[in-house]
């Protein structure tokens, strides 16, 4: 018999806020935390605007000791603070680190997309090519590697069950929370954090801006720059930060009276096979509808149970498929596709931590009862108008939402999907 998991715990770094609170008004007021970067005007970027997390240098300081600081670049830390604050919100203590204890049962699977380029282009591509590797330092690799921040998370927590990292594009964190669902669920492990992080550089950037696929038409109005489902859409803009579950047993989560956000129903992983319209930047359209079936049968659900989706809707040509995807693979006609919403609207594509950042906020719409404005949009495009009703433009109070689905399609052709229940003491 498989075991039920339930999400205990939530942690988030975005651009629009830093905790949970704070993430969850910015999502109610539609706020943006998309800024202009000098940086990106310095280089020449086409698009000079990008979704970077705020005084996260001054939360780090107060999280960790000076040496840790030291081996710990963007991605490390938006990783572990995000993580940090998901394991005690659940009610955890973080152990001290004389404290010999470790914690078998628990573990974590956090993605990346890019991980470490920053400190690539920063350090270790030009130290190594004017003959100064010496003065690298010794925490280079682990700064580099895509596991360096479940690495760093396995110390500061004691982690003594499968720990590992994940890389699948777009699709990183829902893959994450949905390998993490699936470990618990098959009684290897009794919690699990797990998410995506990314981290803010224009290394990172630099080969999207290349590919013109950033939208570079709203560099002097940074908050009206990511309109996804929007005529006037001219493609993504770049964020980062990181958005981490701490997942557990439904058992072990009532064993000790802990406070449940949500079900995690289940989910389903797959790729389009670069066929039938897919290729490395677009999705196989009939992989994406067979992801979504795929986790309502995985979900014991059907497409009537499906109160509001978080799409991927990044704001680009790819828009208008994935609304006529999900109408067909929810059977609804116009008129009766649940409210459609994307949060990248308000915080940018946070690339390898999108699906954590977007499970986060999904949580946060199940546990207070909304859906969250996809802000931007008031010109929608032409082949999304008549699923225009399904929008919200404002913060949507729905006290009757129970069910949410999310999913993210990534570059590669791979796609994710998880449907999340909010948490009832009916729910047995």
């Amino acid at each position: 018999m498989t075991r039920r998991v339930v999400v205990t715990g939530l942690g988030v770094v975005a651009p629009n806020a830093n905790s949970v609170s704070g993430f969850a008004q910015a999502l109610r007021e539609g706020r943006s935390g998309l800024r202009f970067i000098p940086k990106l005007q310095e280089l020449e970027f086409g698009c000079r605007v990008a979704g970077v997390p705020q005084d996260v240098d001054a939360i780090a300081a107060r999280y960790f000791d000076a040496d840790e600081l030291l081996a710990m670049n963007s991605n490390h830390r938006y990783g572990c603070i995000a993580a940090l604050d998901a394991w005690t919100d659940a009610g955890f203590a973080r152990p001290e680190r004389s404290d010999p204890h470790v914690y078998w049962e628990a573990g974590a699977v956090l993605g990346t997309g890019v991980g470490g380029l920053d400190t690539a282009g920063e350090r270790l591509v030009p130290y190594t090519d004017s003959g100064r590797v010496r003065r690298l330092g010794s925490t280079i690799v682990e700064q580099i590697m895509n596991s360096g921040v479940t690495a760093r998370l396995s110390g500061l927590l004691a982690l003594g069950n499968q720990v590992t990292s994940n890389s699948s594009a777009c699709s990183t964190g829902t893959e994450a929370i949905l390998e993490g669902a699936q470990r618990i669920r098959m009684g290897l492990a009794e919690r699990m954090l797990c998410g995506g992080s990314e981290g803010s550089s224009h290394y990172v950037w630099a080969g999207f801006d290349a590919m013109r696929v950033l939208c570079r038409n709203f560099n002097d109005a940074p908050e009206r720059a990511s309109r996804p489902m929007s005529a006037s859409a001219g493609g993504f803009i770049p964020g980062s930060g990181a958005g981490v579950l701490h997942l557990e047993s439904l058992q072990s989560a009532q064993a000790r009276c802990a406070r449940i956000y949500a079900e995690v129903l289940g989910g389903a992983v797959n790729c389009g096979g670069h066929r039938g319209g897919g290729s490395m930047t677009a999705p196989n359209p009939d992989g994406v509808q067979r992801c979504i079936r795929a986790a309502l049968h995985d979900s014991g659900l059907v497409p009537a149970d499906i109160d509001a989706i978080n799409g991927h809707l990044t704001a680009t040509g790819a828009d208008p498929k994935e609304v006529g995807a999900w109408a067909r693979a929810l059977e609804c006609t116009p008129e009766r596709l649940p409210p459609i919403t994307s949060t990248k609207s308000m915080i940018g594509h946070c690339l390898g931590a999108a699906g954590g950042v977007e499970c986060v906020a999904s949580i946060l719409m199940l546990d207070g009862g909304f859906v969250h404005p996809s802000i931007n949009c008031e010109d929608v495009h032409p082949e999304i108008a008549p699923y225009a009703a399904s929008i919200p433009h404002e913060v949507r109070a729905m006290p009757q939402l129970r069910t949410i689905i999310k999913a993210g399609f990534g570059f590669g052709d791979v796609n994710a999907c998880v449907a999340f229940r909010k948490w009832s003491t009916t729910d047995h």
